[in-house]
C-alpha cells in the first residue's frame, strides 16, 4: 500500500514512498543496537480462550474460524502469537474429577471427555501454527479439596498449614489431578509446558477461585508436592505461581517464595495486570510472564481504535503497557485475557471480535494491533538486548531483540504528539540496505513501508507521533 503521511519529507527527498519521514541529522538522537548485551529471555505473546470461549470458537462458521485463526496465530499475515493458556476446569460440568472419592487418601475416579470445553480442539489448532508454549493453569482445586467445599467459594486447600479438613490432606491429591490433566493431553498427543495451581489468589471471585495468605503459606507447602509428583510422572513441565491480580501483589508473593526457597521448584513467576501495572522487576532469577491482561467493561468495550483520548481500551494504550513491561520489568511473556469472541458475547477484553451480516467477518481491535507489532517480530528463544543513545526522543519506549536466526528487532513506541526523529546505528554484521520497517498509526495497521535513508552506517527513522514503528534487520 503506498504511505501517505508526512508530505513534507516527501517534498525534500523527492521519494515516491517512505516509511518514515527523514528529520535534519542536527534534530536526530542516534541509537544504538548492542546486540552483545542480552538482558532477558522472551517466551512470546499469547492469550486465552478460557471459560467455554474456546468451544465458541470451535462452533463458529469455518470461515470465521480460518480467518480468525490465521489473524491470531500466522506468522506472516497475523499477530503470530505463540502461546496459550488453557483454564484446567474445576466446576462440576467439566472437572475430570466431579466426584470426591471421600477422603484424601481414596483412589481418585478421573474422566476425560476428550472435549475439554472446546481446549482440546483450540489447542489442535494453535499446535498446527507451531505454538509450543501451552500453559494450563487451575483457577481452583475441585472443591471437595477445599475448606469451603465449594469450587467458586472462596477457601483454601485442605492441609496446607492452618487449613485442616476433616476429609484429610488433599495436597497430594490435588498435585496428581494437576498432573492427570498433563497426562490427558499428553495422550492426546499434546504436550503442557507450563503448569499453574492458582488464579488470582488475592481477589475473592464469584467464580472459580482458591486463595493463599500474604505470606503465600500455603504455595510454599504445596509447591514441592506438585514439584516432586511431576518429576515421578516424568513430566517436561515447568510450575508456575502465582498469577495475582497485580503486579504489586505477585512482588509480594515473590519475595515470600523466594525467602523460602521455591525458585529451586518453580519454573516461572506470573501475575495479572488488574489492580497494578507491570512497571519494574521482581526480585527474582526466574522469568517473569504478566500471564493476563485486560481492560474490563468500564471503558467501553471492544473497539478497532489505534489512538483517541488514550482510553485503556485503545491500542496505543497497549502499546505502552507492553513496551514498559519488557523494557521497564523485564518480562518474558506478554498474554492478553482472550483471543476471539463472536459478538461481543461475555467479555470486553478480546481481541478479535465479529461483525457485518450474520457476523463473517473478523473485526480487529487496536490492542490487537498493538500486540502483533511485537509478537509477530519478536519470536520465542529471543533475547532482548541492550541499547544505548536516543536521550532525545521524547515520549519513546525503544526495546530491542535478537531472535534465534540471529535476526535483529527494534521497536520504537512513540506516545507523544510530536514526531521523533533518529539515526538507528546498523547493528553489527548487518546491512542498512537490508533493513525492513512496519508502521502502526491510526492510518497504518502493522504496514510494511519502506525504510528511510541509510547514511554511513545508520538508517533515518522518524517514529511518527503516537504509532509504534518496528525495524528488522534479517
Amino acid at each position: 500500500m503506498k504511505s501517505t503521511f508526512y508530505s513534507h519529507a516527501l517534498g525534500l527527498l523527492g521519494l515516491s514512498e517512505v516509511a518514515f519521514a527523514v528529520a535534519a541529522a542536527a534534530s536526530s538522537s542516534s541509537v544504538k543496537i548492542n546486540a552483545g548485551a542480552k538482558l532477558q529471555h522472551v517466551d512470546g505473546f499469547g492469550f486465552s480462550q478460557a471459560f467455554t470461549r474456546a468451544g465458541q470458537f470451535q462452533a463458529a462458521d469455518t470461515a470465521i474460524q480460518k480467518q480468525a485463526l490465521d489473524l491470531l496465530f500466522s506468522k506472516e499475515s497475523g499477530a503470530g502469537f505463540s502461546i496459550i493458556r488453557n483454564w484446567i476446569p474445576s466446576s462440576f460440568d467439566y472437572t475430570i474429577e466431579p466426584n470426591s472419592p471421600g477422603s484424601a487418601s481414596a483412589p481418585p475416579q478421573y474422566r476425560w471427555d476428550g472435549w475439554d470445553e472446546g481446549q482440546l480442539w483450540f489447542t489442535k489448532q494453535a499446535v498446527s501454527y507451531g505454538v509450543k508454549t501451552i500453559y494450563a493453569d487451575a483457577w481452583s482445586a475441585p472443591g471437595f479439596m477445599k475448606t469451603s467445599g465449594s469450587e467458586a467459594t472462596a477457601g483454601y486447600l485442605c492441609g496446607t498449614p492452618g487449613h485442616d479438613c476433616a476429609t484429610g490432606d488433599w495436597r497430594q491429591a490435588y498435585a496428581d489431578y494437576l498432573v492427570q490433566y498433563v497426562k490427558f493431553y499428553g495422550n492426546e498427543g499434546l504436550h503442557i509446558t507450563h503448569l499453574g495451581f492458582l488464579n488470582e489468589p488475592d481477589f475473592r471471585a464469584s467464580y472459580s477461585q482458591m486463595q493463599i495468605s500474604p505470606n503465600a503459606s500455603e504455595a510454599i507447602s504445596f509447591i514441592p508436592v506438585l514439584h516432586k509428583t511431576v518429576d515421578t510422572a516424568k513430566l517436561d513441565v515447568s510450575i508456575t505461581c502465582c498469577d495475582a491480580t497485580g503486579w504489586d501483589k505477585q512482588s509480594s508473593y515473590t519475595d515470600a517464595l523466594v525467602a523460602a526457597g521455591m525458585e529451586h521448584d518453580l519454573g516461572v513467576i506470573t501475575a495479572h495486570m488488574y489492580s497494578s501495572d507491570a512497571t519494574y522487576p521482581l526480585n527474582t532469577s526466574l522469568p517473569t510472564w504478566l500471564s493476563e491482561a485486560g481492560v474490563g467493561t468500564s471503558v467501553g468495550g471492544f473497539v478497532p481504535t489505534w489512538y483517541n483520548t488514550g482510553a485503556l481500551n485503545e491500542g496505543l494504550s497497549w502499546a505502552s503497557k507492553i513496551a514498559k513491561g519488557f523494557v521497564d520489568a523485564g518480562l518474558s511473556a506478554y498474554l492478553y485475557w482472550e483471543g476471539f469472541e463472536i459478538a461481543q458475547q461475555q467479555s470486553a477484553s478480546h481481541l478479535l471480535d465479529t461483525t457485518g451480516t450474520n457476523n463473517t467477518v473478523v473485526l480487529q481491535s487496536g490492542i490487537f494491533h498493538a500486540f502483533s507489532m511485537w509478537s509477530r517480530f519478536v519470536r520465542p528463544g529471543a533475547h532482548r538486548v541492550d541499547t544505548s543513545g536516543g536521550s532525545n526522543l521524547a515520549n519513546v519506549t525503544t526495546a530491542a531483540f535478537q531472535n534465534q536466526d540471529k535476526s535483529v528487532v527494534v521497536i520504537f513506541t512513540n506516545t507523544g504528539s510530536a514526531d521523533q526523529p533518529t539515526d538507528l546505528v546498523v547493528p553489527d554484521h548487518k546491512a542498512g540496505s537490508s533493513a525492513k520497517a512496519w508502521l502502526t498509526d491510526n492510518t497504518h495497521k502493522v504496514e510494511q513501508t519502506s525504510v528511510g535513508r541509510v547514511r554511513g552506517d545508520s538508517i533515518q527513522v522518524t517514529i511518527p507521533a503516537h504509532s509504534v514503528v518496528t525495524v528488522k534487520f534479517p
